[in-house]
């Protein structure tokens, strides 16, 4: 595909994204994985092993198209957004942890985002139109070098400006939320033809699955024994999935546009319902399951 949105917007949108996340970041986020290993550990399970099991669940359950089937299992593997700093941080989570996860899950991706991704080629076989349609890894090297080289571009400039890094933060968390809109706008606008079946279908999957992410990421390490804080961190990390990403290797790498159509509308469901759940999460009681059992006892 030949078109501005995959030569031009989506790279743009991600570089953006990206630049904005290497300005939250400093050296001692990569460290800090050796303070929370168990909250980390849960948080990767859970988003390279567990969430595209459920997703591959919840396709087969709806039956959906193999297109859309493997756009739902390209989110899946896809890793979290930027965003779910933001909404760790109006909900109480840790947010030093968060971007600790955001920054892991990036690298993590690059290994287990293709190998899941080709499984589902494999398996849900889309017509596309294209001979040999799969996501080699060298493609996904070129998709990540892009998303981790504007990432080490923002930490430079932190660790060398940190003032101007503190005072662009905000402006370049709206601008990503801007193009990432506009991205969203035209891959509907490409697909207006077919969009009121790909919404009824894709609606309700992508739907349960944000609203399954976000629970799985919570009260699974709070089973695991990880504090409240850091439950909400993982929440957001595994329940805001990047769907920059997961339009950029769908329409610029695949080449598909109707690939990309789940990442798109989970990028109009995830917000609300993300923030829908940490308004829940906030109103759950901070003790574990095991403390609490101890104390009724």
């Amino acid at each position: 595909m030949d078109s501005p949105l995959a030569t031009v917007m989506l790279p743009l949108a991600l570089a953006v994204i990206m630049f904005g996340l290497g300005l939250s970041l400093t050296a001692d986020d990569f460290r800090r994985v050796r303070r929370h290993p168990r909250a980390v550990v849960v948080a990767l399970t859970c988003q390279a092993v567990l969430l595209p099991a459920v997703c591959f669940g919840l396709v087969v359950a709806f039956g959906l198209s193999p297109e859309l089937a493997v756009g739902m299992m390209l989110l899946a593997a896809s890793p979290g957004g930027t965003t779910a700093n933001l909404f760790s941080h109006l909900f109480g989570g840790d947010v030093a942890l968060n971007v600790t996860l955001t920054a892991i899950n990036a690298v993590v991706a690059i290994v287990t985002l293709p190998v899941i991704t080709n499984v589902a080629l494999l398996h849900f076989e889309p017509g596309t139109g294209q001979d040999g349609l799969g996501l080699q890894f060298d493609k996904v090297l070129q998709v990540f070098t892009l998303v981790l080289a504007p990432v080490v571009i923002g930490l430079a400039v932190r660790r060398n400006a940190e003032a101007f890094a503190l005072r662009m933060d905000r402006p370049v968390r709206l601008l990503s939320v801007v193009v990432l809109v506009a991205v969203i706008i035209g891959a509907v606008l490409a697909e207006r033809s077919n969009i009121g079946d790909y919404l009824a279908d894709a609606g309700p999957v992508a739907l349960l699955f944000c609203v399954l992410s976000l629970a799985t990421g919570y009260f699974v390490p709070r089973l695991a024994r990880v504090g409240k804080r850091q439950a909400i961190a993982c929440s957001m990390e595994i329940g805001v999935h990047n769907s920059a990403v997961a339009m950029t290797l769908a329409i610029s790498v695949l080449g598909s546009v109707s690939l990309a159509v789940p990442a798109a509308v989970y990028g109009v469901l995830a917000y609300p319902v993300a923030a829908l759940a940490g308004l829940l999460m906030t109103r759950v009681g901070t003790r574990l399951p095991a403390e609490e059992s101890a104390r009724t006892a």
